[in-house]
């Protein structure tokens, strides 16, 4: 999540460095991969990524201890503001690799150039989440999840409230102010909420966000401040019962001894969310980036994303967290638009959708 990502981020994150996209380097165009004597491979390795980047301190270690290179982890936002800071910096590059660019928003970074070529081998499994269009496979999947509406079913049922179950109860009176999502502008899974509204309701979409927005429906300015912040079951003080999240949230909200989750995701709202990782186009780093992308799709990383980021490795055979057998239950047939629709109209939607949240 994948900010992206998931349900609350709670897992121990080694950030070898933490600072802005368009931060400073160790030298190397545009503040990407430095170290070592001029003419010599750099020793460091550059990657760009959202604000839910989270993998075990080990995992990290043992890339480093493989490769020899050190891992410089450059955080910042959600999926769309690093796609967005990609395209603005892609004659200097503020990195070697990025990872975290989903569906909805990787047509706009393709079609600026922003990736170079990759000679990694996919594990079996990710073929079938290739991104359409990307001929080149410049952008190796990582991990998918469905954005879905979750609803906090434990304040429903202390309210004798029957909770929502589709996308059209939400534009209901009983659920006046319920409702938060965050922003489809720069955030992916607000942005995969809209693209299921589109799905759903097709050219009558903009109605269907002007019922929204009338019957109280908040806009946060991320997944974070959506789930933690404002939802009722994010671990913060929230006052909403209803938020856009994952399939995978309710696997983290069964509490200790329980054997029930206290939400649910509500499978007919779902739209089908993938991350790629790959080399930008001007890397200093280049060899290094290639590196960091087979290791993204590695056993060791793919195994470790569930309990991590929360979200469903694209590789086959991995042996997923027992709760998410029971609790993370996936839709059978999730919204979807087509994705050459998607890069043609994308622009188009989000001033749409800006007009009427922000009337």
């Amino acid at each position: 999540m994948r900010c992206a990502r998931g349900a609350a981020l709670a897992a121990t994150v080694l950030l070898t460095a933490s600072c802005s996209l368009a931060g400073g380097g160790d030298g190397g165009q545009g503040g990407g991969s430095g170290g070592g004597v001029e003419g010599e491979a750099p020793t460091t390795v550059v990657l760009l990524t959202h604000g839910s980047f989270s993998l075990p301190e080990e995992l990290i270690g043992d890339f480093e201890a493989d490769t020899g290179l050190t891992l410089d982890v450059r955080s910042n936002g959600d999926a769309g503001e690093v796609t967005n800071r990609l395209v603005l910096t892609k004659d200097a590059p503020a990195g070697d690799v990025v990872y975290g660019v989903d569906n909805a928003f990787a047509s706009r970074a393709l079609d600026e150039g922003v990736f170079a070529p990759a000679e990694v081998e996919w594990p079996a499994g990710a073929e079938q989440f290739a991104l359409p269009g990307d001929d080149e496979r410049l952008l190796a999947p990582v991990d998918d999840g469905n954005v879905c509406v979750n609803v906090d079913t434990t304040w429903f049922a202390e309210r004798d409230l029957e909770p929502p179950a589709s996308l059209d109860d939400l534009t209901k009176p009983e659920y006046e102010g319920l409702f938060v999502t965050p922003s489809a502008a720069t955030s992916s899974p607000g942005l995969a909420f809209l693209l299921a509204t589109v799905a759903a309701y097709g050219d009558d979409w903009p109605q269907y966000w002007q019922d929204l927005v009338d019957n109280g429906a908040e806009i946060a300015s991320d997944w974070t401040d959506a789930y933690q912040v404002a939802f009722t079951q994010g671990g913060g003080e929230g006052d909403k019962p209803i938020v856009t999240s994952y399939d995978s949230s309710p696997a983290f909200t069964v509490p200790e001894g329980s054997d029930t989750s206290t939400t649910k995701a509500l499978l007919d709202t779902c739209f089908l969310q993938v991350e790629y990782a790959g080399v930008l186009a001007g890397a200093a780093n280049p060899e290094g980036a290639a590196q960091v992308v087979a290791w993204l799709q590695s056993p060791e990383v793919q195994a470790a994303l569930p309990e991590s980021m929360y979200v469903f490795p694209v590789a086959d055979g991995v042996e997923l967290p027992a709760e998410w057998s029971r609790y993370a239950e996936r839709p059978a047939e999730p919204l979807a638009v087509d994705p050459q629709e998607v890069a043609d109209r994308r622009e188009e939607w989000l001033r749409t959708w800006n007009d009427i949240v922000t009337r």
